[in-house]
């Protein structure tokens, strides 16, 4: 057998600078004459290696050179495709009526101790019935988040067209699946989850659904004892680092399994508790790595030490089918319609790298603008500053727009607040998280209230955008 896999291998490495690669070609070289089908997964199964692509037609070219350059929009759904999968699964678990009834009830509980949990920091087990209830409720978000990320990153051409990832602490699968969405249908991925639990189950019975140039190999080990295995271009934790006992000893560990021009990529909820504890992961590994986003560090040699609660919202998604029937079913008395669809996109991440890469490669001038390190000394003037744009519209009511900024240098919040809009001033409202502005002209204020610096933008203030 390997006699013959290596004479596939040799065969196609000779053939794909010829013409495409085509099983029913290559079998009539192998001694024995295997059958194509054989032939065909043989390469498949040696296609990353060999840096082959399967095409519609059955036969194997090789990956084009360079980055993916996405056309990325936006995420309005999670995909008919992947729910009729998991509805498939609840079916076959529970039967047809999974979302009504005792078994119902059973899920609907399910999924508020998976949601107090949360919550109350409380660690979790994923037997069976738990995943199935944290895929009803997580899948959608998750996979919409991490396109999100990955966008940033296909922008700046930092995701190369054969791309080797490690998903750590892979859970049901959201962001495996908005990955292989994401990525072009010519792209060559091989694509490797740690999952332990028995989510493990939903994400092979999902994966069964991905394309045919997504590789997957799933390892159902803890992230604490998987070695990983060579170098990967992305390694990914998603909603997981909470979960583990020492996420910065894993997470350190983990930059080791990164290609030299690869990026880690860590997501978590937007509550206070895990969005917290994400940019405290993100700091213990600053002396190894360089902030790619969205917390760029503006200032050379400055680290920020203020609380980091910084997350993105991005559009809701269409309600999920299987969230609806969960809900619309519900009978107990404690319901409240909505408990049971998530269909926000909010979320916090950190990319980081170790080849010194930056969103922003922009240093400020120490003599024209102001640090956020030492913004007491400028208060009450107006001054020039830079910043990273680090929220929505967080005002309430009537209230004047307010977004939280930072410039990697701060050690308590900063806000900047638009009292006055103008043409001129704009660019703060319709900048998106991650952005980089310059604030020209802005009133420096400390606000006992909050303990934190407001820096009041009006009609004598200007605001500009920089492009990445």
């Amino acid at each position: 057998m390997t006699d013959r896999r290596e004479a596939v291998r040799s065969n196609a490495k000779y053939l794909r600078n010829v013409r495409p690669v085509d099983p029913e070609e290559v079998c009539e070289y192998v001694e024995g004459q295997p059958h194509p089908a054989v032939v065909r997964r043989i390469l498949r199964e040696e296609a990353f290696d060999l840096g082959l692509v399967e095409r519609e037609d059955g036969t194997f070219v090789p990956v084009a050179d360079g980055a993916v350059r996405p056309t990325f929009r936006g995420v309005e759904a999670f995909p008919e495709s992947y729910a009729g999968a998991l509805d498939d699964l609840l079916v076959e678990r529970y039967g047809a009526d999974w979302h009504a009834g005792e078994r119902g009830d059973e899920l609907r509980e399910t999924i508020r101790r998976l949601k107090d949990a949360y919550y109350r920091q409380h660690p979790v087990e994923y037997d069976e019935r738990a995943a199935l209830g944290y895929a009803i409720y997580h899948l959608p978000d998750y996979y919409a988040a991490v396109q999100y990320v990955l966008a940033e990153l296909g922008e700046a051409d930092l995701l190369p067209r054969k791309l080797r990832v490690l998903d750590v602490g892979a859970g049901t699968g959201g962001p495996a699946l908005g990955l292989h969405d994401f990525l072009p249908d010519d792209a060559l991925v091989e694509y490797h989850a740690v999952e332990p639990s028995d989510a493990a189950d939903v994400l092979e019975r999902l994966l069964d659904g991905t394309g045919r140039n997504f590789h997957a190999t799933v390892h159902r080990e803890r992230a604490e004892a998987f070695d990983p295995d060579g170098e990967f271009d992305l390694v990914l934790f998603a909603n997981v680092l909470s979960e583990l006992d020492d996420p910065e000893a894993v997470a350190r560990r983990y930059l080791d399994a990164l290609a030299d021009d690869g990026s880690l990529v860590g997501l978590a909820p937007a509550d206070r508790n895990t969005s917290i504890g994400l940019r405290e992961v993100e700091r213990s590994l600053t002396d190894r790595a360089t902030v790619f986003s969205p917390t760029v560090r503006l200032w050379p040699g400055a680290e920020p030490s203020d609380e980091g609660w910084s997350f993105r919202v991005e559009p809701d998604l269409a309600t999920p089918p299987f969230q609806r029937r969960l809900d619309d079913a519900a009978t107990d008395p404690e319901h409240d319609p909505g408990e049971f669809v998530n269909a926000d996109v909010q979320f916090s991440y950190a990319v980081l790298r170790t080849d010194g890469e930056r969103r922003y490669d922009f240093a400020p001038d120490p003599d024209r603008f102001a640090k956020m390190a030492e913004m007491e000394r400028h208060v009450p003037n107006r001054i020039d500053l830079v910043a990273i744009k680090l929220s929505h519209d967080l005002s309430e009511g009537d209230a004047n727009p307010l977004f939280r900024v930072g410039d990697g240098s701060e050690s308590v919040d900063h806000y900047a607040v638009l009292t006055r809009e103008t043409t001129l001033n704009a660019d703060l409202a319709t900048a998106d998280y991650g952005d980089l502005v310059i604030l020209e002209g802005v009133l420096a204020l400390w606000n006992d209230d909050e303990g934190a610096y407001n820096l009041v933008v009006d009609e004598e203030s200007t605001v500009d955008r920089v492009p990445p």
